[in-house]
Parts: C-alpha cells; sequence; structure tokens
C-alpha cells in the first residue's frame, strides 16, 4: 500500500523528507521558497530547503543546458538539410551535363561513353541516364545508346509559341529585311555567349551562316559587342576576371579600363559595327533590345558582304537596325505592364 502523505502543521503542501515546501510565504517572498528569487537552500516560514552541492546544477541550469542542446540538435539539423541540398544540386548539374554531351560532331553517345565522361560510378550513371529517358529527354536508338529525346522538340513548340523575345518580335525581322534587304537575327544572351533565337533572311542569301539555336562568343561580332557593353557592372567584372585573355584579343580592351572605356562608347552610340570578325567583307550592325533596368536582353542585327551589296549605305542600316531594337524594347515592356 502506497504511504499516505502527510501535511506539515500550517496547511502547506510539501514532500515527505523535507523535500520542496510550499507554503503562503512571508509578504513579497516567493511562493516556492519563501524568498525573492533564490532557490538555494533559504528558509522559508514552514520548512527548509536542502541546500544543493556546490557545483550541483540549478534549474536554471538545467533550462540553459537543454536549449543549448535543442539549439545544437537544430543548428545539426540546419547544417545536413544544407549539406544535403548542396549534394542534391551537384548530382542535378551532372546529371544535366549529359545533355550538353551531345552534338552535330557526336549525335548519339553510349552508356559507357557517358559514364566515363562524368566521371562517376556505373550506378550512379545508369540512374541519370534513366531519368532523363523517362523524362523524353534522351531516346534510346539501339542497345545502349542515346540521342537527344522528343520531349525537346515538343518543349521548342512551347518557346516559339510562348517566348517573351520572340513574341515581341513577331514582324520586325521581316519589315527590316524589307527596309535594308539583308538576313536579320535576334538574339539573346546565354551564359557567356550569345544565342540566336531567330532570323528572317533576305531573298538570295546564302546559307545561314548563324541560324536559331546557334552560339557566338560573347567577344566577337556586333550582336555579342552590343549585348556585353549593356550588362551589370558586377557581371562585366566577373566576366574580365575569366576571360581576360581572350577580350585581349578581341580587341575590346587590354586592361579593364579599356574594356569599360570600349563598352562605354558602344553603350552611348546605341550600337556597335564590325567588319569581316566571323568572315573578311562582311559587315555587321546590331542595337540593343533593353529591358526598363537598360540592361541588355538581347539584340537585333543585320549582315552583309561588302562585295556583294554595294549599294548598302551603313548609317542607313544602323538607323533601321536602332529602330526595330526600339520597337521590340517598347513591346516587351508593354507586354510586362498587361
Amino acid at each position: 500500500m502506497p504511504q499516505k502523505r502527510s501535511f506539515p502543521p500550517g496547511g502547506g503542501r510539501g514532500v515527505a523528507g523535507g523535500g520542496i515546501a510550499v507554503g503562503r510565504g512571508r509578504p513579497g517572498g516567493s511562493r516556492l521558497s519563501g524568498a525573492r528569487g533564490s532557490s538555494r537552500g533559504r528558509q522559508g516560514p514552514r520548512g527548509r530547503l536542502p541546500r544543493l552541492p556546490k557545483g550541483a546544477p540549478t534549474p536554471r541550469d538545467r533550462c540553459s543546458k537543454q536549449a543549448g542542446n535543442l539549439y545544437t540538435i537544430s543548428h545539426m539539423v540546419r547544417y545536413h538539410v544544407m549539406v544535403t541540398a548542396t549534394q542534391g544540386s551537384a548530382s542535378l548539374a551532372k546529371m544535366l551535363h549529359i545533355m550538353e554531351l551531345f552534338s552535330e560532331a557526336e549525335p548519339v553517345w553510349s552508356t559507357t561513353a557517358i559514364i566515363e565522361a562524368l566521371e562517376t560510378s556505373r550506378s550512379t550513371g545508369y540512374r541519370y541516364i534513366k531519368a532523363l529517358h523517362e523524362a523524353g529527354l534522351l531516346e534510346a536508338v539501339r542497345n545502349g545508346h542515346y540521342t537527344l529525346g522528343p520531349r525537346i522538340i515538343e518543349m521548342d513548340l512551347q518557346m516559339r509559341l510562348t517566348d517573351p523575345l520572340l513574341l515581341a518580335g513577331q514582324g520586325v525581322l521581316k519589315d527590316l529585311v524589307d527596309r535594308i534587304g539583308h538576313s536579320a537575327l535576334l538574339c539573346t544572351a546565354f551564359r557567356d555567349s550569345v544565342l540566336c533565337v531567330d532570323e528572317y533572311r533576305a531573298p538570295l542569301s546564302p546559307e545561314n551562316r548563324f541560324s536559331r539555336g546557334q552560339r557566338r562568343p560573347l567577344f566577337q561580332g556586333a550582336i555579342s559587342k552590343i549585348i556585353l557593353a549593356h550588362l551589370p557592372h558586377h557581371r562585366l567584372k566577373a566576366i574580365y576576371a575569366r576571360q581576360q585573355s581572350e577580350i585581349e584579343n578581341s580587341g575590346l580592351g587590354g586592361t579593364w579600363s579599356d574594356f569599360r572605356t570600349t563598352l562605354g562608347k558602344m553603350k552611348k552610340d546605341g550600337y556597335a559595327l564590325t567588319m569581316g570578325e566571323f568572315n573578311p567583307g562582311v559587315y555587321g550592325v546590331a542595337a540593343p533590345i533593353l529591358t526598363d533596368q537598360k540592361t541588355a536582353l538581347g539584340s537585333v542585327g543585320v549582315a552583309w558582304n561588302e562585295s556583294e551589296r554595294r549599294d548598302v549605305e551603313v548609317e542607313h542600316a544602323v538607323l533601321a537596325v536602332k529602330q526595330a531594337a526600339t520597337t521590340i524594347s517598347e513591346r516587351l515592356m508593354e507586354n510586362q505592364r498587361r
């Protein structure tokens, strides 16, 4: 049978054997101990709290320790989540790198070659390939060999129907070709390069020198340089740090100061004019497509061969290209406000 608890005289309820005694307390004192803010051996009106051993944790210490443990656990959980997220991002990047292996020169890759290029384990490589194949981004052409999948064709159609830059440029390239007689290009920045997103060829023009889906260096050609001139300062600094030698070789400047001066002039003029940078005797003129922040989302450009088209006036081409770029910029900003 459990022992019946006794209550000390005076009505305070306590713990047998002199534990915590809770009484009325003297005026202004703690109901727990009979003293202000103390739990170490102060005498209350109806009993005495045992003195804690030297160095023993107080209830406050124990709470602090528990809080510290909770903080440590929380910190460990956050760290684990961050590490897992970082590893997941690296894994995703490596899987998507498979898509960059395919090219016009190497349109088909074997499973073994993909795994060797990724420098990963066979199990991981097979898992990546399986995921991309199930998503339609890879297509098996024969046993263990893959090419780019049909989902990409579907995505390209979606881009043609919904890309804001393409929508804003509808009809503009055709009008530009009708006005000056050269094939026209619509391009955008992509990493440290420029990507053609649309084109309109003039009658009797040669086979496409640059067409949708093709990239060009960021430092060669008018369509590239005018985009470069309108990039934010911090991005230009990063590009210059990575590719200083390429910038110098392209004639944009041997120092950061020269580089900024060259780009500043293009930006002030509102266009870029080049001659023979890709093909001898070929002129290129381009103007920027600007956002409301005055950074370049893309560019419009035309090119012609001087030996084939001596009737072209450079000033006329510059004016027509700048007007085309302004039209697309205004359409973009108007569509964004809707």
